[in-house]
């Protein structure tokens, strides 16, 4: 009986430090779905941008660092909205919001002037059940994709953003000697 109880709390033990030490995404991986709600309680569905080359950008109105990182935004996606890359046709970015505020969040989309379409929240803040499906354990924290939904970087901040867009423009084998 010991023996029995034993191996049961092994196991226990086991699968807790296994579901610990689950992986986060990486380079290479498909990104799992988003559906969540926009600012007009609209759902917004990352698959809708299927195609597209798109940061998935996990950030908050409260979050200092990720408000200085969205002129770097807005300029990337003026820039190469309407680019043709080799992974896919245009750029947009999909916020999701780990505010908790409805009324900060938008008064922080405002004042960034964040002018892409597609911004969604479940209003959770760190209990965003998107931001803890992506394991996201800080903000600023962002998924460069492609059209078809595959990780091509992560946390891409200021000039790197632009490089790596950039360098998703160049057509040929050029590009991979860059």
């Amino acid at each position: 009986m010991r023996l029995l109880q034993y191996i049961l709390l092994l196991s226990i033990f086991i699968w807790g430090v296994d579901s610990l030490n689950a992986q986060a995404l990486k380079v290479g991986d498909k990104v799992p779905a988003i559906v969540q709600n926009s600012l007009t309680g609209e759902k917004i569905a990352l698959s809708s941008l299927q195609g597209k080359v798109v940061l998935i950008d996990f950030w908050a109105s409260w979050c200092a660092p990720c408000r200085k990182e969205n002129p770097n935004l807005v300029a990337a996606y003026e820039k190469y909205k309407n680019v043709d890359f080799t992974v896919g046709k245009g750029f947009t970015i999909f916020s999701v919001s780990l505010d908790m505020k409805q009324e900060a969040w938008h008064e922080a989309i405002k004042a960034d002037s964040l002018i892409w379409p597609c911004h969604v929240s479940d209003l959770k803040g760190w209990r965003n059940e998107v931001a803890k499906e992506y394991k996201i354990r800080s903000v600023p924290a962002s998924y460069l994709i492609d059209g078809d939904g595959i990780i091509l970087a992560i946390n891409l901040r200021g000039d790197a953003l632009e490089k790596k867009l950039r360098k998703l423009t160049r057509k040929g084998w050029y590009r991979f000697w860059q």
